[in-house]
């Protein structure tokens, strides 16, 4: 098995325990009176399962993303042409305008 494959498993199999241990507390501490809620509900399996997957699938992302990003070498010199930015200096533009005409009260519809 390919490298990469084998540490994208290992990591998504660490996200989901931390996402089972994560839902545990959640129950555990009571947080948004959470444990009522699944507890007195009669699709409480349902929902327990929902919790534990769709946190998995964000904490396997994230255990996957900081494993990749942690093979990244410290002379990594591939960054490209490092080139002068040209400062920006604003251009003063001349425009005519003429003066808006008044008025009257009574165009506006006041007597």
């Amino acid at each position: 098995m390919p490298k990469l494959i084998r540490l994208y498993i290992l990591q998504v199999l660490t996200g989901f325990g931390l996402s089972a241990l994560f839902v545990g507390a959640l129950l555990w501490f009571n947080v948004a009176n959470l444990w009522h809620l699944i507890s007195t509900s009669d699709v409480a399996v349902v929902a327990v399962i929902m919790l534990v997957f769709f946190n998995g699938v964000v904490f396997a992302g994230v255990q996957f993303a900081i494993s990749i990003m942690r093979m990244a070498e410290d002379d990594d010199t591939s960054g490209g042409k490092r080139q002068r930015a040209i400062p920006q200096v604003p251009a003063r533009v001349r425009v005519a305008a003429k003066a808006p005409k008044a008025r009257s009260l009574r165009v506006l519809g006041h007597r």
